[in-house]
């Protein structure tokens, strides 16, 4: 056991408690969560600065407003439904087809208007929501995701998560669904976790229930060495999520549209740590590298050389 704290030590993984205490309690403003709580107040934030997000087709808020779900959601052949103060992907729907009223979701099943009906309600009572609060219902644009992940990944949508301190970029993972976690790139739901070198954009290891593994459990292909599109442009745009919300320690998760390129899909101020088994890297070594600057570093692109250059799995 001794020898097993002596060796987290000297890799610097991060564990909870300090987490918590130095780096989210210290870095992340109580006053600030509900722009990363909310993710509808995340999408207004990121438009407004002109980030891609996925597109926003509706907003229901109130219980009446369902009746008309079905001729509000007409104009749309597929579309994500999830709660906006939603966490761990609880709460939401992935409708890949529409007709006739019946919903194909994109693991086969069909729903009925009233099993989406109902669904909505539940959001709206809070079931899904953080803390069990009245929340919000989104509907928005689904990902058709970039190619390069086809063999990679399982029915649903690849994600990429960026830690992102002091508007650094430190660590980043890809995460891929499986059939154990239902098409989500949910960890906690059985998603693998690929860790990517920060500055190539390349994925190495990768962990699934903190297991290391080589191929995806479903496809059989290999998990390391695939470049992620666009990675010059998704660590600039983490590193602008800094000054987006004013929060010093972030997760910032993105996914790869096949046609619009890199899209922000949430942010959230209590990210998790099993990022550093997939990487098998601890978050400390990074954090203390960035934390000794004298100050923040004033442009995202100069954040983004830094992590490039300086921060290295």
């Amino acid at each position: 056991m001794f020898a097993r704290l002596q060796e987290m030590r000297r890799t610097g993984v991060l564990g909870m408690n300090r987490r918590n205490l130095e780096f989210i309690f210290n870095y992340n403003p109580r006053k600030l969560y509900p722009l990363v709580d909310d993710k509808l107040q995340t999408k207004r934030l990121a438009q407004e600065a002109g980030i891609g997000i996925p597109p926003l087709y509706q907003v229901i808020t109130m219980q009446h407003e369902i009746r008309h779900l079905a001729t509000l959601l007409a104009p749309y052949p597929d579309f994500v439904v999830k709660p906006a103060q939603g966490s761990g992907g609880d709460g939401i729907l992935i409708i890949e087809s529409q007709r006739d009223q019946r919903y194909r979701r994109v693991n086969g099943e069909i729903m009925s208007l009233f099993e989406l009906q109902h669904h909505v309600s539940s959001i709206l009572g809070g079931l899904y929501s953080l803390g069990g609060h009245a929340d919000v219902a989104l509907f928005e644009y689904r990902i058709r995701f970039d190619p390069v992940f086809s063999n990679i990944t399982y029915q649903g949508v690849p994600d990429i998560r960026v830690i992102v301190f002091r508007g650094v970029p430190v660590m980043a993972m890809l995460r891929l669904p499986t059939r154990q976690s239902q098409g989500k790139a949910n960890l906690h739901q059985g998603a693998l976790g690929v860790g990517i070198d920060i500055a190539s954009g390349q994925t190495n290891m990768a962990v699934i229930a903190n297991q290391h593994i080589t191929e995806h459990p479903e496809t059989g292909y290999q998990l390391e060495g695939v470049t992620v599109p666009h990675w010059q442009d998704i660590l600039l745009t983490a590193a602008r999520c800094y000054e987006l919300t004013g929060m010093g320690y972030l997760g910032a998760d993105f996914v790869l549209d096949r046609d619009r390129g890199p899209l922000l899909l949430e942010l959230n101020a209590r990210p998790g740590l099993n990022i550093q088994i997939a990487n098998h890297a601890g978050l400390l070594l990074r954090l203390r590298q960035v934390q000794a600057l004298p100050e923040p570093l004033p442009a995202p692109a100069q954040r983004v050389v830094f992590a490039r250059e300086q921060l290295r799995v």
